[in-house]
């Protein structure tokens, strides 16, 4: 059983070893030792008493099987009442989870949701919030265990000064108190779900956010071009440093390249606000175009770049086609900026993308 212990550089969560008398943080190098009581977690202050944390325990519910578990982390942040304010992102968790229920048969007590309407504290998205349930989400996987990270919200990115970026930029995502908390960084994010990945254990993030393109900082980029032909990047850092897993595989949609923006969509009449990469996605598994990660990636990239075009195929019925056509006409992604928007995928190692079946 591993405890989480604070960095005592960057005071970021880490996964203590049983027995380990230390632990070197992946992100700031500093090393932390135990039984220092300056290092453990913060307690909550005092006042009216709060549920128990999620992610102390198993979800409430019968224990799942040892293995073949399937767990996931849905976050989806609106930012109400800030000038931040996104409409659909909230819509994106809803659909999201119905999707990995019906569609992939998630049990309902394995997935965690964080958006603003949860009542429970300890699942409103905040950074902590956020951190402990992306631990959540690794602690004693096992071979056979499928993982997956959903995201809808705000990203960024800052300058990178430890060369580890092959652009110069931490992609970063943007929790509901960023503005006094900070970001999270892609390096801790791979530090948090990436790195302790077992042999046996499958992980797939779904990243709907502005400059997601390797948000997870996976080390290889699938290079896609309009005819759906591609080649794998290497992103791996010149610095040398490892950003794969412990033998686990690791593999990311994302909204869109590192330098781009992904819509979040406004809504016509009796239309509901969505994030068009999520929507996308959803409607390519939906369609049957979820075969294998590239017919994946090409009809999600398809159906964004045509959206609006004369030319358009039917995507399915009107209101998909309304909601992709609204990306030219008002989507909070700015001006023309969903229409250059290009779903990416980024893995632990290249792979042939037609060839590889898709599965959650």
């Amino acid at each position: 059983m591993y405890m989480l212990i604070n960095c005592s550089g960057c005071r970021t969560p880490l996964q203590l070893p049983p027995g380990a008398p230390s632990i070197r943080c992946a992100i700031c190098q500093a090393v932390t030792n135990i039984g220092d009581p300056r290092h453990a977690p913060p307690t909550l202050p005092a006042g009216p008493p709060v549920p128990p944390s999620p992610y102390s325990h198993a979800p409430p519910g019968p224990p799942p099987n040892p293995h073949g578990r399937k767990k996931a982390v849905i976050v989806g942040i609106s930012y109400k009442y800030s000038r931040h304010e996104l409409k659909g992102c909230i819509n994106d968790a809803k659909c999201m989870k119905h999707l990995l229920t019906n569609k992939f048969r998630f049990p309902e007590s394995s997935i965690l949701m964080l958006t603003e309407e949860e009542t429970d504290p300890y699942r409103i998205p905040t950074k902590h919030n956020m951190r402990m349930a992306l631990f959540w989400l690794v602690q004693g996987c096992q071979p056979g265990d499928s993982l997956v990270f959903h995201y809808s919200g705000h990203g960024s990115r800052q300058r990178n000064y430890n060369g580890d970026e092959v652009d110069g930029y931490d992609e970063t995502l943007c929790p509901l108190d960023f503005e006094t908390q900070g970001m999270i960084v892609d390096d801790e994010i791979n530090a948090s779900i990436v790195r302790p990945l077992p042999r046996g254990v499958k992980l797939h993030c779904i990243i709907d956010a502005c400059h997601s393109g390797t948000v997870l900082d996976l080390p290889f980029l699938c290079r896609m071009n309009r005819s759906g032909q591609y080649v794998w990047e290497d992103h791996r850092p010149r610095s040398g440093v490892w950003k794969g897993s412990n033998g686990g595989e690791a593999i990311s949609f994302s909204g869109c390249d590192d330098d781009q923006t992904s819509a979040d969509t406004s809504a016509l009449s009796k239309i509901t606000s969505t994030g068009a990469m999520t929507f996308c996605f959803i409607q390519a598994i939906e369609r049957g175009h979820g075969a294998t990660y590239g017919s994946i990636l090409a009809a999600m990239r398809t159906a964004i770049r045509d959206a609006g075009s004369s030319t358009a195929p039917d995507l399915g019925g009107g209101m998909v086609t309304s909601l992709l056509t609204m990306l030219i006409t008002g989507g909070s992604g700015g001006g023309v900026g969903g229409l250059r928007q290009e779903p990416q995928l980024t893995a632990i190692e290249p792979f042939d993308v037609y060839a590889k079946p898709f599965s959650l």
